[in-house]
């Protein structure tokens, strides 16, 4: 059993992909624009871009949206990106629209607080998708949607995910091949939710680490036990696995409970351009 898989692929192969997959799905909405929060890390560039050389620049609104702890990297970063691309954008601060509601509680934790903020984005992401006319575009990644380490109907929100079938290191093999900034790719991955804050300082491993078990869990179908046996730690194998388990209800809609013969979600199961 092999515990350093290839997950290299093909990124020539992967843009035409992801470009194709964004232009079909966004004008068999009946759309041809799209909105996208920038924060200025390497999922939400790589989404950009690609959302830029499928549907035009002119086409693409990208979003950033500072709260007073963000990095100031952070927006410049952003700016590169619409730079290069040409996009148009706007820049909305959204402190005086979250204080209000942390001051109300004084003993608010820190993951509430970075809850309150990624939401807001959501609210502000959605109300110029109405305002511009376009589709929300995601910027989550396999690694983060497996782990659940994502706010629910906060950065998770969009109407389509370009990326969300690359893990990590994957992004960062195709964010390379597209012209993503070399001080986005370089920089340690982080939510920018407060000083400091990594997010493999959170999570407690590396990106490249948890891929590969990832990969080998979820593509190629191992056990937890074979995992082990090709020399990953059992605690980190067992840690990831029960991660991925209980961050189930993230990756999916909420369940209907069952009264009729045809019930959304279990026996109703047409696509959303049933019909055309």
């Amino acid at each position: 059993m092999n515990a350093s898989p290839d997950l290299s692929i093909n990124t020539d192969l992967a843009r035409r992909i992801l470009t194709g997959f964004i232009k079909s799905e966004i004008t068999r909405m009946g759309f041809t624009r799209a909105v996208i929060n920038l924060s200025g890390g390497i999922d939400s560039a790589l989404s950009c871009i690609l959302a830029a050389e499928a549907l035009g620049p002119e086409n693409v609104l990208a979003l950033r949206l500072p709260y007073k702890s963000s990095s100031p990297d952070s927006l410049e970063h952003a700016r590169l990106v619409i730079d290069a691309t040409g996009v148009r954008s706007l820049t909305i601060e959204i402190t005086d629209m979250v204080d209000p509601l942390i001051a109300k509680f004084a003993d608010m934790s820190q993951l509430r607080k970075a809850n309150i903020m990624a939401r807001m984005r959501m609210i502000v992401l959605y109300d110029q998708t109405a305002a511009f006319g376009g589709l929300a575009v995601g910027t989550g990644n396999k690694t983060e949607i497996l782990l659940g380490y994502t706010t629910l109907y906060g950065d998770s929100a969009c109407a389509l995910n370009p990326i969300g079938d690359l893990y990590k290191t994957q992004v960062r093999q195709l964010s390379r091949a597209v012209g993503v900034p070399a001080a986005i790719i370089d920089k340690p991955p982080s939510a920018d939710l407060w000083a400091g804050q990594t997010d493999e300082g959170e999570l407690g491993y590396t990106y490249a680490e948890v891929d590969k078990l990832l990969y080998l869990l979820v593509d190629e179908r191992y056990t937890p036990e074979e995992c082990i046996e090709a020399g990953f730690a059992e605690g980190f194998v067992r840690s990831v696995v029960e991660r991925v388990r209980r961050n189930q209800f993230k990756r999916v809609l909420p369940p209907v409970a069952k009264l009729s013969h045809r019930t959304i979600g279990y026996d109703f199961l047409y696509l959303r351009d049933w019909g055309t």
